[in-house]
């Protein structure tokens, strides 16, 4: 029933998202960079990457999941904050590292899941009871797959316990 639940809530929430797909840029032999790039939604996400040089990271063998958050998830921070954010590249690494996890964690992986370990260091909660939930984040859509890993797409910046 719980994995019902998970698959159901994710297939709904996939039409939200305009994830071109269908683009021939876009398959699994795209590391995770160059899916991002070629996906509408993710243009502060790769601007925050690069600013913080974690492209060519990004970029490696991984095997990584990432919980990609959409421009619209940035948008929710206040510009100033933003701003700040993205002007502070060990803030923005710790953030962004954050958002990381080692190892390809597909979307059937996650349902007995109650939390993963981030690259950053820091637990990321996983609520799997209505729907899918990483802290306050949800998982809008899942398994993206790329050369170095997969990408699942969350509404909300997610930001590492204070240290």
């Amino acid at each position: 029933m719980r994995f019902n639940l998970f698959s159901k809530a994710l297939s709904g929430a996939v039409a939200g998202i305009t994830l071109m797909l269908a683009n021939p840029a876009m398959s699994a032999d795209a590391d995770i960079v160059d899916t991002a790039i070629a996906a509408d939604g993710f243009d502060t996400l790769v601007a925050a990457v690069q600013a913080a040089d974690l492209v060519d990271t990004l970029k490696g063998d991984g095997p990584f999941t990432v919980f990609a958050p959409t421009d619209e998830a940035f948008a929710k921070i206040p510009a100033d904050q933003l701003q700040a954010l993205l002007a502070d590249k060990d803030a923005l690494t710790r953030v962004l590292t954050y958002h990381v996890v080692p190892g390809k964690v597909m979307a059937a992986d996650v349902t007995g899941l109650e939390e993963a370990t981030s690259v950053e260091g820091s637990a990321i909660a996983i609520d799997t009871s209505e729907g899918v939930k990483v802290n306050n984040a949800t998982v809008v859509a899942t398994d993206i797959e790329a050369s170095n890993g997969v990408i699942h797409v969350i509404d909300t910046v997610i930001l590492p316990p204070e240290s």
